[in-house]
């Protein structure tokens, strides 16, 4: 018998979120499923606290919990042009990891155990996978499971032809007077000096009338010292009209955003979900959604009593969009601040924030195509079918030969 049936690593947004539809699942089963969600004990391996930011209707699953939301968005061109709208049918909405993770404890049935453990290596096998981990104190501990399921970073996979980052500083500001509306917020700021290729901008996510995070990120090559986003933000701030602010936390990070394929089995009883699982979106670098989505098909698998293997939550056209935007904007091919500034200006908001999502029909994408740089495009998509064309000519060669020998 194994020690459980479960073993969630990692407790990010895509552990977070598996561990508490777990007790949905136990609800619908006959037998409930023993699940542990592994976590490092306190000390250099814990991630610092985050915050996630996506949109979705109301009424989502952590409605209690945001600590804002916004309807109203406005986007600011690199000449200081504003377009603004409702972002019906979304809400844009901030959750503290925090908030979430002390939910997910407070409401777990007896099924689920939270265990302060490093893990230190995996191993699979055909009737269950086998964790090795340490605990706080050094000490080895070896756990079986009939399914693992690891939300840890992971290295980038190959075959990817464009890997950028997006990478971000942010600031929690107080200014002396009250500025800000609460219910409105600035998604994307373009007019920030912007690099040779990638495109950078600033937003402000209204917190109250005189608090709010102000963020400035890229999308390139490489991420920037702290005393280069420093400088970066101040510049910002002034930009936006904020003035002398009085700083209190910051948040820094890095998310991948790349063109590679992403397995999201790496066993018959191992899996990766969240961003290791290909959940976060190639040109946006965001993921709860796609966590959301790619947990919900987990859980139902597991309801069923089916190998619950996770999707990608994203369709393919839409990931090959990505390719050729993200390779369109490594290149040079198209300026960013222009491609977003389009974007935005032609279409409406909501319909911009549900491709951006990967939930959009294809008419309606094939005319939002139409609002961007189309010469830039297109020739960028030429190549991009060519590339790809290349590829499987290659790979169908190197087959061929290696059955002749």
């Amino acid at each position: 018998m194994t020690d459980y049936d479960v073993v969630i690593i990692g407790g990010g947004a895509a552990g977070l979120t598996l561990s508490h539809r777990m007790g949905a699942v136990n609800e619908r089963r006959g037998r409930p499923l023993r699940t542990a969600l592994l976590e490092p004990p306190v000390g250099e391996h814990t991630p610092p606290p985050r915050t996630w930011c996506f949109w979705e209707p109301d009424g989502g699953p952590w409605d209690d919990l945001l600590t804002a939301r916004w309807r109203d968005l406005t986007v600011v061109g690199s000449g200081g042009t504003e377009y603004r709208s409702p972002a019906d049918p979304y809400v844009y909405k901030m959750l503290r990891s925090a908030d979430m993770a002390a939910h997910v404890r407070d409401h777990a049935d007896e099924h689920l155990r939270t265990r302060a453990l490093y893990v230190t290596g995996l191993i699979d096998g055909p009737e269950h996978a086998t964790v090795h981990a340490t605990g706080p104190d050094g000490t080895e501990t070896t756990l079986t499971a009939r399914w693992v399921f690891d939300s840890r970073p992971a290295a980038m996979p190959p075959g990817g032809r464009t890997t950028l980052l997006q990478h971000f500083r942010g600031w929690f500001v107080r200014l002396p007077r009250e500025t800000f509306d609460p219910g409105s917020a600035i998604l994307m700021d373009l007019r920030p000096e912007q690099p040779r290729t990638g495109v950078a901008f600033g937003y402000v996510l209204p917190l109250s009338s005189r608090e709010a995070l102000v963020e400035y990120t890229e999308f390139g090559r490489a991420a920037l010292t702290t005393a280069e986003y420093e400088k970066a933000l101040t510049a910002y701030c002034a930009q936006a009209g904020l003035g002398e602010v009085e700083v209190g936390a910051t948040e820094q990070g890095v998310i991948p955003m790349t063109d590679a394929p992403f397995s999201t089995r790496t066993g018959r009883r191992l899996f990766r979900i969240g961003t290791a699982g290909g959940a976060t979106r190639p040109s946006t670098g965001y993921t709860f959604s796609g966590v959301a989505r790619q947990t919900a098909a987990v859980a139902e698998a597991l309801a069923a009593d089916r190998t619950p293997v996770p999707p990608v939550p994203y369709r393919s056209r839409h990931l090959t969009m990505d390719a050729i935007m993200l390779a369109a904007l490594d290149s040079g091919r198209v300026e960013g601040a222009d491609f977003f500034e389009r974007l935005f200006a032609g279409n409406r908001l909501g319909e911009v924030l549900a491709f951006l999502d990967g939930t959009s029909r294809l008419p309606k994408e094939l005319r939002m195509g139409l609002t961007t740089p189309v010469a830039a495009m297109t020739r960028t998509t030429l190549d991009h079918l060519w590339h790809t064309l290349r590829t499987r000519v290659g790979a169908s060669g190197r087959d061929a030969a290696g059955a002749d020998g």
